[in-house]
C-alpha cells in the first residue's frame, strides 16, 4: 500500500474520531438501541401507563389526551433518543424529529431506529463544517435519514414483524419448549446491554409468547435483586428490581454464573404461562422487566382488554412477576452458594 494512501485513511480515520462517529456493532446495536429504549419509554410505554391507569381509575384526561398524544410522538422520540445516543450535535438532535415522523409512519420502530442513526451520522459529519451550518446540518440530516428510513425501514420492520409473527405461532403450536426459549433470551437480553424493550416492539411480539418474555424479564429484574440481597441490601434490590439488572452487568463479565440463576427461573416460569396459567402483554411493555412496574402494567392492559376477570389478572400479576421470581432464584442462587459457585462479594455494587 502506498504512503498516499496511508496518509488518507489516516486523516479519514482522524475526521471521523473528531466527529465522534463510531462505525461498529457496540455503537448501533448497543448503545443506540439503549438509547431507542429511553426514547420509547419516555413516549409509547409513558402513553401506555398514562393510558392503563388512567381507564383504571376512570381519568379521562390521562385516556383521551395525554395516552394518545404520547403515543403519537414515539417515532421523534426514538430519533431524538438514537441522536443523543450517537453524540449528536443540538442542530443534528433537532433535525432527527423529521427522521423520527417519517421512519415511524413509513416503517414503524425500525424505520425510526434507521432513520435515526443515518441522519444523525451525516448530520455529524457535516455539521460545522460550512458557514451556513445553520441551514446544511439539519438538510443533511433530515434528507438522508428519511430516504432511508423510507425506503429501507418499511422492509426491515415487515421482516421484524414476520419473524415476531413466527415466534408468536411457534410459542402456541410448542407452548413449552418456546416458552423456555423466550423467557431466556428476553430475560437475558433484560440485564446484558441489549434492549429487550425495542426488540419486543420491533417483533410485535404478542400472545403466549408475551407471556413468556414478561416473566423472564421479572426474573431477572426480581431475581438479581434477591440473590445480591446480602451483598447489596434493600436499596440494591430496589435499583435492580425496579430500576434495571443491567447495574450488575460488570459483575457478571467477571462471574458470568450469576446469570445462571434468574435464567433458570425464567425457563421454568415461561412454560407455565404459556400453558397452565395464560399471561399475556402488549409489546411496548413484554421485554421490561419490573422496571418502574410498566410489564405488570402491559400485563394488566392487555388482559384486561381480552377479557379475563380482575381477580385473576392480579393474582397472576402478584405471582408470576414477583412471588415467584423472587423464591425460586432466591432458592437457585442458594444451593449455587452452598456448592461454592456463587461466592460472598461476586455480585457487590459500588453504588
Amino acid at each position: 500500500m502506498d504512503k498516499v494512501d496511508v496518509k488518507k485513511r489516516g486523516r479519514i480515520r482522524a475526521f471521523l474520531a473528531k466527529k465522534e462517529v463510531e462505525i461498529s456493532f457496540e455503537r448501533y446495536f448497543i448503545d443506540a438501541l439503549s438509547y431507542m429504549a429511553l426514547g420509547l419509554f419516555a413516549t409509547l410505554i409513558t402513553g401506555v401507563i398514562f393510558e392503563t391507569v388512567g381507564g383504571s381509575l376512570n381519568l379521562t384526561y390521562f385516556v383521551d389526551v395525554l395516552a394518545p398524544q404520547a403515543k403519537a410522538v414515539a417515532g421523534p422520540g426514538i430519533a431524538v433518543a438514537v441522536a443523543v445516543g450517537l453524540k449528536a450535535p443540538p442542530l443534528v438532535i433537532f433535525a432527527s424529529v423529521i427522521n423520527g415522523m417519517v421512519g415511524y409512519e413509513l416503517g414503524g420502530p425500525v424505520g425510526a431506529f434507521l432513520a435515526a442513526i443515518v441522519g444523525s451520522e451525516f448530520g455529524k459529519l457535516v455539521s460545522r463544517e460550512t458557514p451556513i451550518d445553520i441551514v446544511v446540518t439539519p438538510a443533511v440530516t433530515a434528507i438522508t435519514g428519511s430516504i432511508i428510513g423510507s425506503l429501507v425501514g418499511p422492509s426491515i420492520n415487515q421482516f421484524m414483524i414476520s419473524l415476531g409473527v413466527l415466534i408468536n405461532r411457534a410459542t402456541e403450536l410448542q407452548p413449552i419448549p418456546m416458552g423456555m426459549i423466550v423467557a431466556a433470551i428476553m430475560g437475558i437480553s433484560l440485564t446484558l446491554p441489549i434492549s429487550s424493550t425495542a426488540i419486543a416492539i420491533m417483533i410485535a411480539i404478542a400472545g403466549p409468547a408475551s407471556g413468556a418474555a414478561v416473566v423472564g424479564g421479572c426474573a431477572h429484574s426480581i431475581g438479581f435483586g434477591i440473590q445480591s440481597l446480602r451483598e447489596n441490601g434493600w436499596g440494591g434490590f430496589v435499583s435492580q428490581s425496579l430500576g434495571s439488572p443491567m447495574v450488575q452487568v460488570g459483575n457478571i463479565m467477571k462471574k458470568p454464573i450469576i446469570m445462571v440463576p434468574p435464567t433458570i427461573t425464567a425457563m421454568i416460569l415461561g412454560p407455565l404461562v404459556t400453558t397452565l396459567f395464560p399471561m399475556e402483554s402488549i409489546p411496548a411493555a413484554a421485554g421490561t422487566g419490573t422496571s418502574g412496574f410498566v410489564a405488570p402494567l402491559g400485563v394488566l392492559s392487555a388482559m384486561t382488554e381480552a377479557g379475563y376477570p380482575a381477580s385473576e389478572i392480579w393474582i397472576k400479576i402478584i405471582v408470576f412477576c414477583f412471588v415467584l421470581p423472587a423464591v425460586l432464584t432466591w432458592f437457585i442462587s442458594e444451593l449455587f452458594r452452598k456448592f461454592g459457585w456463587i461466592k460472598a462479594g461476586d455480585m457487590k455494587l459500588n453504588f
